[in-house]
């Protein structure tokens, strides 16, 4: 089982009082791709080397997540947030694109709300917007059956021992089965995903995610804000979803302009799931380099 490249970098970061591990490859303005949960750099291989032409790509492990530090607290958005911040100027830039799926794009949003100054582009793929998909679980039967894992992640203990009884099963009901292009999730990947998400403490930080993200005081906080404006996002945005994504429903792609005051696109890409990057990797490679490429700023 093999996960290497030839031109990528394994490095150690220290950010917000933690160690990140991520991967990079290229030289230029910098991306930095944020993954979903139960997945870590790895779920962006095919996406590295096709941006690294054009661009410095970094592909952090997430806190908690694989070979990064997996602290006991710091999983609500806003530490997690921080944690870009620092990975950005750490590495010695003052902004970056951010591309983000799933988990990793409600991150990002975040940081565009509450950290403008730090991007340049906002990508989201296949990933909520905190506020839009609280007003859907509150108001959207649909989607609050989509979301019954998320819900049941907050007992405390019990999913981490379910999942770890039958680990392998589980990344298939995660992964494979709901994608549309099967192909994407091999035996060996499978295998991949699984050894990362058996080292010691993943299990426990990835469910943290959820169970800090659905506290009943962000449930509160969401509902209150439905009656003041949002913090808008001022920077470029796209959004590329897999039209056929059982996790996550395509209604919580609409209406994601309102929040954004600069240009916004929204694509639908059918016969895709919830793993856009991986099941459909060049398209999602063609609309994210003529995307940066096209709003990234000349330097003379």
């Amino acid at each position: 089982m093999t996960i290497e490249h030839p031109l990528w970098q394994h490095q150690f970061i220290h950010t917000n009082q933690i160690r990140l591990h991520y991967v990079t490859q290229g030289e230029g303005d910098l991306v930095i791709l944020l993954h979903g949960f139960p997945e870590f750099w790895y779920s962006w291989r095919y996406q590295l080397p096709a941006l690294a032409r054009h661009f410095k790509v970094v592909v952090p492990d997430l806190r908690g997540y694989n070979d990064s530090d997996k602290p006991e607290t710091g999983y609500d958005i806003d530490t997690l947030s921080q944690d870009i911040v620092g990975l950005i100027q750490n590495l010695g830039y003052r902004s970056a694109h951010i591309v983000g799926h799933d988990y990793g794009g409600t991150i990002a949003c975040n940081l565009a709300q509450k950290f403008p100054e730090y991007l340049q582009n906002l990508v989201l793929l296949n990933a909520p917007h905190p506020q839009r998909l609280f007003q859907e679980l509150s108001s959207n039967l649909d989607q609050f059956r989509r979301a019954w894992c998320y819900l049941a992640f907050q007992v405390p203990g019990l999913p981490e021992w379910a999942i770890q009884l039958n680990l392998n099963q589980f990344l298939q009901d995660w992964f494979q089965k709901p994608a549309i292009r099967k192909g994407a999730f091999s035996t060996e990947t499978l295998g991949i995903y699984q050894a990362a998400l058996e080292k010691r403490g993943v299990l426990s930080a990835a469910l943290n995610y959820y169970r800090q993200l659905l506290l009943p005081t962000n449930w509160w906080a969401a509902a209150s804000s439905s009656f003041a404006k949002p913090l808008p996002i001022k920077v470029p945005t796209l959004v590329l979803w897999g039209e056929d994504d059982t996790l996550l429903s395509p209604n919580l792609a609409l209406g994601l302009e309102r929040f954004v005051q600069a240009p916004f696109r929204l694509k639908f890409v059918p016969e895709c799931g919830h793993w856009i990057q991986q099941e459909v990797p060049k398209l999602v490679n063609r609309e994210l380099l003529d995307f940066l490429r096209q709003t990234a700023p000349i330097i003379p």
